[in-house]
């Protein structure tokens, strides 16, 4: 199995738990944030589904500048637009070659501004990483916001 391979396994594997946190925020505490230094769930949330775009762009593009914000009506909408943008995604993998998979260098600019200059491999691991480490914050949101958790690499507490 090759690391293009591998990642189109691993991100397929992701998208059901990830659009299953985004649809479970509570609808009415999107401003929600444990500490005022903290982004809000809406914020999380829009980071996640800005990172959907910004795969898209990884794959077509040796440039991206990262996508901060999304915006989204509420969580159903969230998950939704997290659908399209996942569908998007995987026709873009379909497409990509080995060889600008593990060589093609992407600069990451953000706000404009050069951050990096990667391997579009190791770029789409930086973002998916990210994912998932957004999703596991969100999900920390969930049950003090009022919410339950949904199921992610097994049962949750909230869905036993």
């Amino acid at each position: 199995m090759t690391n293009l391979e591998f990642f189109k396994a691993c991100f397929n594997n992701e998208l059901n738990a990830t659009r299953a946190i985004l649809e479970s925020i509570p609808a009415d505490q999107l401003a929600y944030r444990p500490h005022p230094v903290n982004r809000s769930a809406y914020e999380i949330a829009e980071h996640i589904l800005g990172h959907m775009v910004d795969f898209k762009v990884i794959l077509e593009s040796n440039q991206v500048d990262e996508t901060l914000t999304f915006k989204f009506e509420n969580p159903e909408d969230a998950g939704k637009q997290f659908g399209i943008l996942a569908d998007a995604v995987n026709q873009s993998l379909t497409m990509a070659s080995e060889s600008d998979w593990d060589s093609q260098p992407v600069e990451l600019k953000i706000n404009g501004n050069s951050f990096l200059t990667i391997p579009r491999s190791q770029m789409i691991w930086f973002f998916f990483f990210d994912v998932i480490h957004h999703r596991g914050q969100l999900s920390s949101y969930i049950r003090p916001m009022g919410g339950k958790n949904p199921a992610v690499y097994g049962y949750s507490a909230d869905t036993i």
